[in-house]
């Protein structure tokens, strides 16, 4: 029969697990949904009994479809949504409070604070990353003020704090490892880049003690084995871990400098492989950790991402209503030749990189007597690319070279117009591959190295197989033009 990869991909609304056989194919996959929660605006929390019990139900749903014996899964691999913070019991695993998820913003006065003090380039220069409620550290904080019997627990050593890679390692392994991989660890704030450890001074500014947070780990290695999980025999070897967009990354088989990945889903999540170069952004873009195999070099990655992506398409359906069904808007677009000057800017909830600017507001200008419903839509594809446009050729000027062909994933990289539209305005070659649930295959991919399954990313690239590419057929000049009216209407928004 073979041996077997399951993959756990904790997601923020829902978790998927899967099947991979040892040819690299995805088998089968459950996706089960948990509830959200809000207790004020800006806030959102997890309760993580609920993130774990998804997790439970998903490994016995898979295996009730008997594709395999639980003595044929060689190994676990997981991704994860990045940022998400909680603090947990030692003794009995019980978390301490809910889960602060990456999208609140109740730390948001408190990092303005460290901000005005002119903290942020210490921040940036050793973590990689902006200072920003959406990062895990502040969020620690808040857990560690504002958790009732912290105290007493803490004194007692009895606190154990992470990311959920960590607790669900920390559960899997039966509360025998307590341990973060390089890409998540490097979300946190707290870790220093170039030695990827905890660095004192960055705890020291977040009042973030040692002694709660994880051993930082490669990210494809056995870090752990399974005990006490019902449905799986002890002794599994927990093998590959990796943030959801860095698994991606790694999925789409972004090996080499240069090598870039761009996920359609509600914003989009852009990254591109740098190396083993730790490279500071000069374009507003981040710094972090892609992935560590086993004892080798880490390898680093640019990051940037719109806020609003998928959302545009959503608004358009929900808010204006001149589409049913997201899918609608590609034979709505396709209506029309082009946008007929209309310019959409979907900063719908700011803008993201390469202009953190959280305060600026949406701008659909342009319109005259004879705009239809069509050029709306295709200048919110238009935008949904233009903006993905900006982020890869700031991430071109920061590494000194031009980009790979770029590899498209997520819900919205069906859409051939949208594709189009984005190899022409970027002038790059795009590649949507074959399996584009890549958040699963990297953590597939990473686990599957980490126990020899495959020797190494060679037998990953011959895996990895092509299902559409999209050549640019816009001329240089009309991509000038283009630019140029968009970038003034980006001017407007941000005035």
């Amino acid at each position: 029969m073979g041996a077997f990869i399951l993959a756990i991909d904790q997601g923020t609304t829902g978790t998927t697990v899967a099947l991979m056989d040892d040819r690299g194919q995805l088998r089968t996959s459950v996706n089960i949904e948990f509830p959200q929660h809000y207790p004020r605006p800006g806030w959102v929390e997890h309760d993580a009994a609920d993130i774990w019990s998804t997790v439970q139900r998903g490994i016995r749903a898979v295996l009730r479809r008997r594709l395999c014996k639980p003595g044929d899964i060689a190994a676990i691999g997981i991704t994860n949504q990045r940022e998400t913070s909680l603090l947990w019991d030692r003794g009995s695993g019980e978390p301490l409070n809910r889960a602060i998820v990456w999208q609140c913003r109740r730390t948001t006065e408190f990092c303005e604070t460290l901000k005005a003090a002119g903290h942020e380039k210490l921040v940036k220069r050793k973590s990689g990353l902006v200072l920003d409620p959406y990062f895990s550290a502040s969020k620690f904080r808040w857990l560690l003020q504002n958790t009732p019997g912290i105290a007493r627990k803490l004194k007692a050593g009895q606190v154990a704090a992470g990311t959920i890679d960590s607790y669900l390692i920390w559960q899997l392994s039966g509360g025998a490892a307590h341990v973060s991989d390089v890409s998540n660890a490097s979300r946190t704030s707290l870790m220093n880049l170039r030695r990827l450890s905890w660095d004192k001074e960055l705890m020291d500014l977040f009042e973030v003690p040692e002694g709660i947070l994880p051993n930082i780990v490669p990210s494809s290695a056995v870090l752990a084995h399974t005990r006490g999980i019902s449905g799986l025999p002890d002794g599994i070897p927990i093998a590959g871990v990796a943030g959801d967009q860095q698994a991606a990354l790694f999925g789409q088989a972004c090996f080499t400098a240069g090598d870039a990945k761009c996920t359609f889903g509600t914003g989009s999540f852009i990254l591109m492989n740098t190396g083993s170069e730790l490279l500071q952004s000069r374009s507003g873009l981040l710094t972090t950790a892609a992935w560590q195999l086993g004892e080798g070099k880490p390898v680093y990655a640019l990051e940037g991402g719109a806020f609003v992506c998928g959302a545009a398409v959503q608004w358009l359906r929900d808010g204006l209503q001149i589409i049913k069904r997201s899918a609608d808007v590609e034979a709505l677009a396709r209506t029309v030749a082009d946008a007929d000057g209309v310019e959409f800017v979907p900063a719908l909830t700011g803008l993201g990189a390469p202009h953190w600017a959280p305060d600026a507001r949406g701008n659909l200008s342009g319109l005259t007597r004879g705009t239809e419903r069509g050029h709306i839509a295709r200048a919110t594809l238009d935008a949904m690319a233009l903006q993905n446009a900006d982020i890869l050729l700031a991430m071109e000027r920061d590494l000194g070279k031009r980009m790979r062909p770029l590899r498209v994933d997520g819900g919205a990289a069906a859409n051939d117009l949208l594709l189009q539209i984005q190899a022409d305005v970027l002038g790059r070659k795009l590649i949507r591959p074959q399996v584009i649930e890549t958040t699963v295959a990297g953590a597939c991919y990473l686990a599957g190295l980490g126990v020899g399954l495959w020797s190494g990313i060679g037998d990953i690239r011959k895996i990895w197989a092509v299902d559409q590419e999209f050549r640019v057929k816009m001329s240089a000049t009309a991509r000038r033009q283009r630019q140029v009216s968009w970038q003034a209407a980006l001017a407007r928004t941000l005035l």
